[in-house]
């Protein structure tokens, strides 16, 4: 692809404009050469059903990038609305983000977190650069769901989602 010498949209206007899409959140974990990893990851997105693939996007500076985009395995859970603190923990918190949570080991090793609305166990398919992120694409082994709200991010902020709320009354 050509350079551009069109001049790029300011960061603070990108942001608030990525701001209006509203996500669901994610927890993506490996096991690293010291234990399991993991952070939280809103840049999440189906790929393919053929094979059945997935992607995530994970920041370059993330203290936990070079374990997680250099494991053979991973785990993607879509977090339920009951999970804020779940969330923040593998945002914020340097130490063990494992702490108190019942871990089972899926393929390949992968960390499977408790209480999520799905889990997805992914061998690494392929790792492609893109700006100053990784996207880590993995082909699901193992796909598990369960019942409940989802944990929506939206404008800086958790949200719940109406229409989820209506269906589960």
């Amino acid at each position: 692809m050509a350079d551009s010498h069109l001049p790029g949209v300011e960061p603070d206007d990108f942001k608030a404009a990525l701001g209006r899409w509203a996500s669901g959140i994610t927890v993506v974990t490996a096991q690293g050469p010291d234990g399991p990893v993991g952070l939280t990851a809103s840049a999440f997105s189906s790929l393919s059903l053929h094979p059945p693939l997935v992607l995530v996007c994970i920041g370059q500076a993330s203290y936990h990038h070079d374990h997680l985009v250099q494991a053979d395995g991973f785990g993607v859970h879509i977090l339920d609305a009951t999970q804020e603190e779940v969330s923040n923990t593998f945002a914020f918190k340097r130490e063990d983000r494992f702490e108190g949570l019942e871990v089972q080991e899926g393929p390949l090793g992968a960390p499977l977190l408790p209480g999520c609305l799905a889990r997805l166990a992914c061998e690494r398919h392929e790792v492609v650069a893109g700006g100053d992120h990784s996207i880590l694409i993995g082909r699901v082994l193992q796909a598990e769901v369960s019942d409940g709200t989802p944990l929506a991010w939206w404008q800086g902020g958790y949200r719940r989602l109406a229409d989820a709320d209506a269906d589960a009354g």
